[in-house]
């Protein structure tokens, strides 16, 4: 098989033209994620189709397009598009109730029957494949129920830390969080503190990764910079 990415818990290979194969190295929660997929896409939500599923491995469908993030790389003028884009996305996903077999994280402040939303927890430029026929999301092995709120704010939080070379590419980062903030109907502030704290115990996490999140903990309230914020 002909390995064509490369995540910080899973591989991807290419099966054929049409599918593709998706391994945790160490074991994942794929049959959640297949039977998540497959509840989003009755739903009109954009998710690979599920071909296969065993408990390490996944078979989808081969998405033809770049992530977002190459996207951005190709087309920065774009910057303030992707980031609509990306909160639109967040809106669309944050309308479909969370199945009753979802675990639930970070559950809304005014829990009661039908206020937890489905969660991704990663939703981020380079889990958004933009195919010819719209973007596709991808990567739901952070999927859970619970609050919008903490949704986006973990994406502000996953791609503020995120390392990313050049000044250039720094000032674009932040033009497309605020427009992903402004853009989506949810307000994240409240739970920004909180996804820093669920960030931080993320163990990929690279070392200027944990410095840029120990850095928002450790400052005054008041001189804490958020991109998007």
């Amino acid at each position: 098989m002909e390995l064509i990415a490369r995540g910080r818990d899973a591989d991807v290979y290419a099966l054929d033209g049409a599918r593709v194969l998706r391994r945790y190295r160490g074991g994942g929660p794929t049959r959640l994620e297949a039977r998540l997929m497959t509840y989003l896409a009755a739903r009109g939500y954009p998710v690979p189709q599920v071909h296969e599923v065993t408990d390490t491995d996944l078979v989808l469908d081969r998405l033809t397009g770049p992530t977002m993030t190459e996207a951005l790389g190709r087309t920065p003028w774009r910057v303030g598009a992707f980031g609509r884009l990306l909160g639109g996305l967040h809106d669309r996903l944050h309308a479909i109730e969370a199945p009753d077999w979802l675990p639930a994280r970070f559950p809304a402040e005014s829990a009661g029957p039908g206020t937890d939303r489905v969660l991704h927890l990663d939703l981020h430029p380079s889990n958004v494949v933009m195919t010819a026929a719209g973007p596709v999301v991808i990567d739901w092995s952070n999927a859970a129920a619970g609050d919008p709120a903490a949704d986006l704010a973990m994406t502000l939080v996953t791609v503020g830390s995120a390392e990313v070379p050049g000044l250039a590419a720094r000032f674009g980062r932040g033009l497309l969080l605020r427009a992903a903030r402004r853009a989506s109907g949810t307000d994240p502030g409240p739970r920004l503190q909180e996804m820093v704290t669920a960030k931080l115990a993320d163990p990929n996490l690279t070392a200027r990764e944990a410095a840029w999140l120990r850095a928002r903990l450790d400052a005054p309230a008041a001189s804490r910079p958020f991109a998007g914020s």
